[in-house]
């Protein structure tokens, strides 16, 4: 019968062994195409990391999120996860083949996997905080017969330390996070003693779906004391409750296997803003269409005014602006100006009139001269002679 130093011993290199075995995921495959996820043991040390699909963590010693953490941040997408900067595309129907680099055969549980819609701006800012969770598929207990039992753990271990999900036919295209998550119940008996191991990646749906199923926050997904939290493996099973949300409907198992590499792709970058233009860039575009506009209006303004002022038979002001709206600032010709360099036939008029009228003074005149001569002449007494 070991002694109580020789359990102590085999408790502490248990759980060295343990914490040493935690995993993570190292990349995803879709259609034969490999997305690098966060290699928690080099990107956080590289001084020009790589764009990847996969959220980065603190989590370098491939450690867990416990329940006591469960209604914080961390169990969003791991601990202080922040958002990867690129994304896979993948087609509605498709499946994704989730890599592992190591998983302990002692770390039984389930398999659950979450889609959560990151809006029209894409996954690579938005707020985590904010997204919203619905279950796609989901794998407990296998076999209950024998303690501690036989998991979606072990199986995704025997299929080479990977996992297969399957994007449903049916969900709108658009921005994904999908949350992978392995729950290890080796110490679920006790406490705050489940591991959650979650990992998110930023997905691009695309299709003809419609659907758009109501989902979770991520900080109310789980309760330390939720029934398939704090469990005991450690006996005869029948079931196994799963924790968190019940799957979305229509949301069906995949066969489990690997995925062949064919090529290692490049992460996409930016949503829909980057690739697109929105209406504000579109009105911005409009603009310069706008002002020749303005600058044709303004001259029409002053072609109104410049005939009020002055002479409103003078045609060269309404005409002047009107020969070339590309100048830089419309030229203006006032009706004085106008009137002084092109006299109307009224001036002339005025001009004969007025010699005219000279001649029949000149007459008028020589007249008066002879009438008062005659009237003298007949008035004027002979004079006498003393």
């Amino acid at each position: 019968m070991p002694s109580f130093t020789q359990k102590t011993v085999l408790s502490a290199l248990a759980g060295a062994i343990g914490v040493a075995a935690h995993g993570h995921v190292n990349n995803i495959v879709i259609n034969g195409a490999s997305y690098a996820g966060y290699d928690v043991f080099t990107l956080p040390y590289s001084s020009s990391p790589p764009v990847v699909v996969g959220w980065s963590t603190t989590a370098t010693d491939n450690g867990f999120v416990a329940p006591d953490a469960f209604g914080t941040a961390d169990i969003i997408c791991h601990k202080d996860a922040k958002n990867a900067q690129g994304h896979a595309k993948v087609a509605a129907g498709d499946s994704i083949f989730l890599q592992w680099d190591t998983w302990p055969e002692s770390h039984k549980g389930p398999v659950i996997d979450y889609l959560a819609s990151c809006g029209t701006a894409g996954c690579e800012t938005v707020d985590k905080e904010t997204l919203k969770f619905f279950k796609i598929s989901e794998k407990g207990l296998i076999d209950g017969s024998s303690s501690p039992g036989e998991y979606a753990s072990d199986e995704l271990i025997s299929n080479g330390n990977g996992w297969m999900v399957q994007v449903p036919e049916n969900i709108k295209p658009g921005f994904y996070v999908l949350r992978h998550e392995m729950i290890a119940l080796h110490s679920g008996g006790q406490e705050n003693g489940a591991q959650n191991y979650p990992q998110c990646f930023n997905l691009e749906v695309t299709g003809s779906g419609t659907e758009e199923p109501a989902g979770t926050l991520g900080t109310e997904l789980y309760k330390a004391d939720d029934e398939g939290i704090l469990f005991n493996i450690y006996t005869q099973l029948s079931t196994y409750p799963i924790p968190g949300p019940a799957l979305i409907a229509g949301a069906s198992a995949v066969a489990q296997g690997t995925s062949a590499i064919a090529s290692t792709a490049t992460p996409l970058t930016g949503g829909a803003s980057a690739a697109e233009p929105t209406a504000d860039s579109g009105a911005g575009s409009a603009q310069p269409s706008e002002a020749p506009a303005a600058t044709t209006a303004a001259p029409a303004a002053g072609n109104t005014e410049a005939p009020a002022a002055g002479n409103s038979e003078a045609p060269a002001a309404t005409e002047a602006p009107a020969a070339s709206d590309s100048a830089p600032a419309p030229i203006f010709v006032s009706a004085t100006s106008a009137a002084a360099a092109q006299p109307t036939q009224a001036a002339p008029s005025s001009g004969s009139g007025s010699e005219a009228g000279s001649g029949c003074k000149s007459k008028r005149g020589k007249k008066l001269r002879r009438h008062a001569r005659d009237v003298k002449s007949r008035n004027v007494a002979p004079m006498k002679k003393y």
